[in-house]
């Protein structure tokens, strides 16, 4: 038997069903920046908030956030959703340039049931993709494999998400 290690996902499979709080409301809040590293965080403002998914899809998998937290997409005004697809379309623009992926899939999960693992919240998923990178692992082992660590890619996206402000 071979052995993949993804120790990341411990804390995921690992964690209790509850969970307090909401990460798209709290973790863009933080001011240090050892934090806003461990949390992910690559960019917030007043009205959006951008991080790297902990539990990815692909590697560089990003989410974009309104700083309301609301799970009614219905709800919202132009106002509201102008900076988030403005945001989508920048994460876009910066993993074209620091990974040069093949294709997106952006989307967003509207409920339990639809896959939404943080269903009181809305987000915006930019999953960047590559010609392969889907394979038998996933369907015969459920196992994904990630060829960067997620620090090390936060590592590589932060700069570009500070010099890149609009």
């Amino acid at each position: 038997m071979k052995v993949l290690w993804a120790p990341w996902r411990l804390s995921y499979v690992s964690a209790p069903d509850a969970k307090s709080g909401c990460i798209f409301c709290d973790k863009p809040g933080l001011t240090d920046a050892a934090q806003r590293r461990q949390a992910l965080v690559l960019y917030s403002d007043a009205s959006v908030s951008i991080m790297l998914n902990r539990y990815p899809y692909s590697n560089a998998h990003l989410m974009v956030a309104p700083r309301t937290h609301s799970a009614d997409l219905g709800a919202m005004t132009a106002e509201q959703s102008g900076p988030i697809l403005e945001q989508v379309s920048r994460c876009v623009r910066i993993l074209d340039s620091a990974c040069s992926p093949a294709g997106f899939n952006i989307g967003a999960n509207l409920g339990l049931a639809a896959g939404a693992g943080i269903a009181d919240h809305l987000h915006w998923h930019v999953v960047p993709r590559w010609e392969g990178d889907t394979n038998f692992m996933p369907v015969l082992g459920d196992v994904k494999v990630m060829p960067e660590h997620l620090e090390a890619t936060y590592d590589k996206l932060y700069p570009m998400f500070q010099e890149n402000q609009s």
